[in-house]
């Protein structure tokens, strides 16, 4: 993944150069920041492929920067905070970042999660123009994997890569219920040990996304105690 840009933005920069280090010593291109408002002027400015946020910062915070991003960019974005319970995981990724990493951490581990999210980024969003394979066609839903495009309704819908390797694995298996720790490995490629809410918390965002209604979801089923399933003919 060399050659690719990343975006930190910490105001401790002890841990900001730390990030820095390991992920230059991988052959990424890193821009750094210490403060919201400074990683917005560097993104205005700069190609940036994937961005490391700090949730806890003064002035603007971790949490109103990823939805700025979100608002213009669907780069990948990886959220740190010293924050380790269930709901601060919900409320960042809620935010419309693709991966929450708990402070103190380990730097090979966060760099192997910006390999894995720029992997899938670029799979989904390659720049050489390919062909373009059939569309999947499931109920009101027009996905084509190699653009990236998702039709929901008639409507264009734009969805992170997190988001949309979600959506393409339920409507490509149509009919098949798919537990949360399935879908989990499967996405992130990444064992469960323990339960948490980031499967859940996707889901919640795609149905506010591609559902009519989000609170009468009929594309994405709950089939309780199980997990998640799209119906071919819904």
């Amino acid at each position: 993944m060399a050659g690719y840009s990343v975006l930190v933005v910490d105001d401790d920069r002890e841990i900001a150069e730390l990030v820095e280090i390991h992920l230059v010593g991988d052959g990424y291109q890193v821009f750094k920041a210490y403060s919201g408002r400074e990683g917005l002027a560097i993104l205005d400015k700069e190609k940036i492929d994937l961005a490391v946020l700090d949730i806890m910062m003064p002035g603007m915070d971790g949490l109103t920067l990823c939805r700025m991003i979100r608002d213009r960019s669907n780069i990948p974005i990886i959220m740190l905070s010293a924050k380790a319970t269930d709901k601060d995981k919900i409320v960042g990724l809620s935010t419309g970042a693709d991966d929450y990493v708990i402070k103190p951490f380990n730097p090979l581990e966060l760099t192997a999660r910006v390999k894995s999210q720029l992997r899938r980024y670029t799979t989904l969003n390659p720049e050489a123009p390919k062909e373009l394979t059939s569309d999947l066609v499931v109920g009101p839903l027009v996905i084509n994997r190699e653009s990236h495009s998702v039709i929901s309704y008639g409507r264009n819908v734009k969805l992170t890569p997190i988001e949309f390797d979600i959506l393409y694995l339920l409507a490509s298996n149509a009919g098949r219920v798919f537990s949360t720790d399935e879908i989990f490995e499967r996405v992130w490629n990444e064992r469960m040990y323990e339960a948490n809410n980031t499967v859940m918390v996707h889901i919640r965002r795609l149905r506010e996304k591609i559902e009519l209604d989000s609170g009468n979801a009929r594309i994405i089923e709950t089939v309780w105690g199980v997990g998640y399933k799209i119906n071919a003919g819904k």
